[in-house]
Order: structure tokens, then C-alpha cells, then sequence
């Protein structure tokens, strides 16, 4: 028989009582941790230096077969995120039409101060500030270092092993 929690007595309970809300969230309270930013994100990253022209840029993304890259310093700080969006602009951009010009810079071009989450956002966090932000990639720093990177491919991945009980 379960125990049920009453004001200052605790024992068996009256057959006629009610459940105590903390016995329906026992099986809640065995399942698996839910994973965090540091157990899904990539490690791996194809980065890009402010001064890497957009040219050189562009060519990186497509050899990686990537949307977009993490801009870091020599220290490996994230100074922004370089998307094929961006790149978009650039081209769509008059000037660039007039010109014909790829030798800008990627510090140029580049989104500055966009989200980014610590190593211990749990997977739900991180899934609900893609829904908000519509964003492809999370950057996950460390203090100022950037550690990885989270994709909404990721979040997809750890969900689909994420035990069910």
C-alpha cells in the first residue's frame, strides 16, 4: 500500500483519500537526466578568422557542406557567426552587383551579438530558443571561449535517443 502525505501526519493511507501529487511525478523522477548543450554539441568546427575575405569564406562553407561558421579570434573568442544569409545579402547587395567585388571581409559581412547558450542548457532550453529565435546553430561558449556548437539537427538527434518511459 502506498504512504500518503497528509497535513502533519504521514502513514498509510484512508482507503477513501485522494493520491498525493508527488506519487504521479515518482515515475517522472526515474527517468534519464535530460542531456545538455555539452553532451550534443559539436566540438569539430569549421571557424572563420575576421579578415578571411567573403570569397574565401564562401569557398569554406561549401567544402564543409555547411550553413554557416562560428568568427573567432586568435584566443578562439566568438566575435559572430558568418550564415550562408549573410553571404546572401552581400550578393544581393547593389554594390556588389556594380563591383562584382568578393575581396571583402567577413568581419564585414558577418551577424555580431546573436544568442548563444552554456554548456549546461538542457535540451528543451536549447530546442525552445531555436523555436524563438529561428535560428540554425547555437554557439555554446564557455565564459567568452567558444566550446561548441549545438544545430537544430542536434537537438533532432539527442530526441530521437532520448530514452522514452
Amino acid at each position: 500500500m502506498l504512504d500518503w502525505v497528509y497535513p502533519c501526519s504521514v502513514g498509510p493511507a484512508p482507503p477513501d483519500a485522494e493520491p498525493n501529487l508527488l506519487d504521479s511525478l515518482d515515475p517522472m523522477m526515474n527517468r534519464a537526466p535530460i542531456p545538455t548543450a555539452r553532451e550534443i554539441m559539436t566540438t569539430q568546427l569549421v571557424t572563420l578568422q575576421p579578415k578571411m575575405t567573403v570569397a574565401e569564406a564562401i569557398k569554406t562553407l561549401l567544402r564543409h557542406s555547411i550553413s554557416g561558421a562560428p568568427v573567432v579570434d586568435e584566443d578562439g573568442k566568438l566575435l559572430g557567426v558568418l550564415s550562408e544569409f549573410d553571404c546572401l545579402r552581400a550578393i544581393a547587395n547593389e554594390q556588389f552587383h556594380e563591383d562584382h567585388d568578393q575581396s571583402g571581409v567577413v568581419e564585414d559581412l558577418m551577424t555580431r551579438g546573436g544568442q548563444t547558450i552554456g554548456p549546461e542548457t538542457d535540451l528543451f532550453q536549447v530546442a525552445q530558443t531555436f523555436v524563438t529565435l529561428r535560428v540554425r546553430r547555437l554557439p555554446v561558449l564557455e565564459g567568452d571561449l567558444l566550446v561548441g556548437q549545438v544545430s537544430r539537427r542536434d537537438v533532432l538527434r539527442a530526441l530521437d535517443t532520448f530514452p522514452e518511459e
